[in-house]
């Protein structure tokens, strides 16, 4: 096993027990005040510590065709429950726009045949879930760079947040759509793309369709689907729950590194 796998497999263990604890009921810790900071400066840690050693352009491991999963879990959402999202799949997303607005230059609205005009990248990588399974699968889309630079960065910029067609309402506890959020470093990493392609062909319903974030440094909830909006800002704690993404409102860590 390399250094890198036992790492991987760690964080995820450290995750999984991190999420089954606040699924179990038992946020009533993660809500106290004194805990809540001991797991924030934790996290600090944890990000500082990894940005220090590893370089920040490093990539994540990438594999080969042969090293594709057979079976790649769906796992959250598979169908977003919304008029909107039917209205959109049932035109083959032909009426889709990604908006990009916040802290930019040049807003955009991007349909998904524009997107797939900007040069693409292809990577086979593994997908580590906060539940503790994995799989490997290839995904092609833009590099979120691109789309940033298209749209041009204001001075104050700090921070993506992306907006997601998966209400949760119906689903969980009806506090709102999902959305996660990620920092320029990760955004600007070259392995951080949009992907509307996994193995081969679009990518499918269940995976996110029309487009979803790869961010591979990171673990599998900040892999956000069903994108409709990114939103550039230098914070994020008016937003929602303060936290910067929806299980990270619940609990969850904002650095998921890997």
């Amino acid at each position: 096993m390399t250094l890198q796998s036992s790492r991987r497999r760690f964080l995820t263990g450290i995750a999984s027990g991190a999420g089954a604890l606040a699924l179990a009921g038992c946020d009533r810790l993660v809500q106290n005040a004194d805990v809540d900071a001991v797991l924030r400066d934790t996290e600090r840690l944890t990000m500082a510590t990894q940005r220090a050693l590893l370089p920040r352009q490093r990539l994540a491991r990438e594999y080969a065709e042969a090293d594709l999963s057979p079976v790649f879990r769906a796992n959250g959402t598979q169908m977003p429950d919304s008029e909107e999202y039917a209205h959109l799949l049932e035109h083959e997303f032909v009426d889709w726009r990604l908006q990009v607005d916040g802290l930019v230059q040049r807003p955009q609205s991007l349909s998904l045949a524009e997107l797939k005009r900007f040069p693409s990248r292809t990577q086979i990588t593994r997908h580590d879930c906060v539940e503790g399974w994995s799989a490997i699968g290839k995904w092609q889309g833009v590099p979120l760079a691109h789309v940033l630079d298209a749209a041009g960065l204001k001075p104050g910029a700090r921070y993506v947040v992306l907006h997601c067609a998966d209400e949760l309402e119906k689903t969980l506890d009806g506090s709102g759509r999902y959305y996660e959020s990620i920092d320029l470093l990760d955004a600007y990493h070259p392995q951080t793309i949009l992907a509307y392609g996994m193995n081969g062909k679009a990518l499918p319903v269940a995976h996110g369709a029309p487009l979803r974030l790869r961010v591979e440094r990171q673990l599998g909830y900040k892999q956000a689907k069903y994108l409709m909006r990114i939103e550039v800002v230098d914070a994020f704690g008016a937003l929602f729950g303060g936290k910067g993404g929806y299980w990270e409102d619940r609990g969850y860590e904002w650095y998921a590194g890997i």
